[in-house]
């Protein structure tokens, strides 16, 4: 693995047939990053090698890293947290915006500076819990994502101890960084995933992309083994946030890695998993993450009041059973689901 974002969760799982004759080739690049695995599959003729586009992409991953990776000690990110006198580049200053509009959009239920609880709460790189209820307001105090402004090329933080963590929607951002260099090949058809985030664009053999969303049950660690839903991509993004991969158990008691930021604490309810359909993977993946921690009721509200969104939300009912909700514009994408659906 290339060291550098937490894992994420995955929960999208990619469905790539082989060719049959007379079927276009698809083409296919693999490997790790990002804590986690990354697919690339496209078709056609593009304007350079596969082994010149494996390269670049290579390159793409290593300058995300060097700029928003906190576990990079040299990044932009790490010594912004540290205090250091440093300039941000365009990477940060993208995806540090879009997730100021995202913030914006969710009332703060998706905040970069969440980082000291997630920290405390023994979520962050060095996985030690020191979370005390008697330092929570001290913590909260830290927390805030209109403490921190972009001018020019330096944040500037209200408090020096704040920190910032991008990981909640890196991922995303990486898909769309990766696809517009295909774009820029003037490839057609091809599916880029990074960590479960996938963004899809034209056409697989005449057939829009097959996208597996996993069943959120804990200990289903591998993406693909227990599915349940499968949905039809063209020309559109998707991702998707779930607490069941990422949590530990101390004292009979499951925490969660999603914090609310306003309340300072592992999140609550009864969403166990959260799809979302956008335009790009940066939205979808920084939504997602908003959904989990805004809750049921107020996550299909947002979804419905959206032009551009689309929604898959499976959650439990009182007794554990799962059940699922789905928007209207989302029906005609599903190609296959194994959970009760209600709406």
């Amino acid at each position: 693995m290339i060291k550098t974002f937490c894992p994420s969760v995955l929960l999208i799982s990619l469905f790539v047939i082989g060719c049959s004759p007379g079927q276009e080739k698809i083409i296919s690049i693999t490997g790790f990053a990002q804590g986690s695995t990354y697919s690339i599959k496209y078709a056609g003729r593009p304007k350079y090698n596969n082994d010149t586009i494996r390269s670049q992409v290579a390159q793409i991953l290593r300058s995300i890293d060097m700029s928003l990776s906190v576990y990079y000690d040299s990044s932009i990110i790490s010594r912004i947290n540290r205090n250091e006198d440093v300039r941000t580049d365009t990477l940060f200053n993208e995806v540090f915006r879009a997730a100021m509009k995202i913030s914006e959009m969710s009332d703060g239920a998706f905040d970069i500076t969440v980082m000291p609880l997630v920290k405390a709460w023994g979520f962050g790189p060095d996985k030690h819990k020191t979370f005390k209820p008697s330092k929570l307001d001290s913590l909260r105090s830290l927390v805030g994502f209109r403490k921190v402004k972009l001018l020019g090329n330096t944040l500037v933080k209200s408090n020096p101890d704040i920190s910032i963590d991008v990981n909640a929607i890196a991922q995303g951002f990486t898909v769309d960084i990766i696809c517009r260099y295909f774009d820029r090949l003037k490839i057609q058809n091809y599916l880029v995933e990074v960590g479960g985030e996938v963004r899809a664009k034209g056409l697989k053999n005449g057939e829009k992309w097959r996208i597996g969303i996993d069943r959120p049950i804990d200990g289903n660690m591998i993406p693909g083994d227990d599915l349940q839903a499968i949905i039809k991509l063209s020309n559109k993004a998707i991702a998707t946030s779930g607490n069941y991969r990422k949590y530990y158990v101390e004292n009979g008691i499951k925490y969660s890695h999603h914090i609310d930021p306003k309340t300072g604490y592992p999140t609550k309810n009864r969403v166990l998993s959260v799809s979302v359909v956008a335009n790009d993977c940066t939205t979808a993946d920084g939504l997602g993450t908003a959904f989990i921690v805004m809750g049921l009721e107020k996550s299909i509200a947002f979804i419905e009041n959206s032009r551009d969104l689309e929604g898959y939300i499976i959650y439990s009912d009182e007794k554990g059973n799962f059940l699922t909700w789905m928007s209207d514009g989302l029906k005609s994408l599903i190609e296959e689901e194994t959970a009760t659906s209600v709406n």
